[in-house]
């Protein structure tokens, strides 16, 4: 009822690998594939109530998954970081602020007209 009386917007945080296959992340990949078109769906069925619902497709980013989520030790973290990193066009993994500031814009005034689309902030790496 609050988003309907707001005219309120959902973001969902997704993946690179939402869309883009990737060996060994098969369950985290068709979870955010699953989102990824969970958000369309409810765009549809949200928007004659006047809620907006999109999607930030984040790539690597730092923020601890890999020891953490992962349970990788710190050294095959860094494999993995040293990796990604080539693999990215831009050559760099993700900060938080690199996801948060189209987070921001995406619930702003600015994106009013804008709904059910998955917007990918990876430094290119869906395009590799």
């Amino acid at each position: 009822p609050h988003l309907q009386a707001t005219r309120g917007t959902i973001i969902n945080i997704s993946s690179t690998f939402g869309h883009r296959p990737a060996a060994g992340l098969s369950h985290y990949a068709a979870s955010k594939a699953a989102l990824e078109h969970l958000t369309r769906c409810w765009a549809l069925e949200l928007a004659p109530l006047g809620i907006r619902v999109n999607a930030v497709a984040a790539g690597p980013t730092e923020s601890g998954a890999l020891t953490g989520m992962m349970g990788l030790s710190a050294e095959a973290a860094e494999a993995v970081k040293d990796e990604e990193r080539a693999r990215i066009p831009l050559g760099r993994r993700g900060v938080p602020d690199d996801i948060a500031r189209w987070i921001v814009q995406l619930a702003g005034p600015a994106s009013q007209w804008m709904t059910g689309q998955v917007l990918a902030v990876d430094g290119g790496l869906g395009l590799a």
